[in-house]
């Protein structure tokens, strides 16, 4: 199998982690292609239709792209249990912290691909709101999840986290979210995070 993946992104962390935690890392080769808006390597519009990481190309079968159809994928092909049969509360968790990468990458969009006059600071605002909501939400609504069994919505939020920490440390999430803060610093401790931190 092939994985590709271009710079930081939290979704590639996510499959990343995935792969660390199933041990699957030694089954599959690493692809480092362009995927920057305006400039999308033909070879990964060829994988992806819609030129986004991660993908992961399948020797004789279809390519698989979406992070959460990958780690969904790699959980099954591992047996692991990432993924209990009928939690939809994992799959809302997972939801979650992929909605905060959503955002939290837009905002990275909005600053370093457009221009700064055609940039929009209420629009980049409106991003963050729904960052501070899904943080409220899990400060609240979720650490009793969190502080359980480690699945797939805790990769999807503690990458969330690790990339807010990355492009978006001014902008301090940890305040008002202690419980959090204290559950992350646990989880970012993890041989499978530590080896897939972002750099650059």
């Amino acid at each position: 199998m092939k994985l590709m993946m271009a710079g930081p992104s939290p979704f590639v962390r996510k499959v990343l982690v995935t792969l660390h935690e199933t041990r699957q890392m030694d089954d599959v080769e690493i692809v480092s292609v362009v995927a920057a808006p305006g400039g999308t390597a033909p070879e990964l519009v060829a994988a992806n239709p819609l030129g986004k990481i991660p993908a992961l190309l399948r020797e004789s079968e279809t390519t698989l792209y979406d992070s959460r159809v990958i780690t969904q994928f790699l959980n099954t092909r591992a047996g692991a249990a990432l993924y209990p049969a009928g939690n939809f509360d994992t799959l809302t968790l997972e939801a979650t912290g992929d909605g905060l990468m959503d955002a939290a990458v837009s905002m990275t969009y909005e600053r370093r691909f457009r221009s700064e006059d055609m940039q929009s600071e209420p629009w980049i605002s409106a991003q963050w709101e729904k960052v501070s909501r899904g943080l409220s939400a899990l400060n609240t609504q979720w650490l009793a999840h969190l502080e359980g069994p480690m699945d797939a919505g805790h990769i999807a939020v503690g990458c969330a986290l690790g990339y807010l920490d990355f492009r978006h440390d001014d902008r301090n999430w940890r305040a008002g979210h202690d419980a959090l803060a204290k559950w992350f610093e646990y989880f970012a401790a993890r041989p499978s995070m530590v080896a897939t931190a972002p750099q650059g």
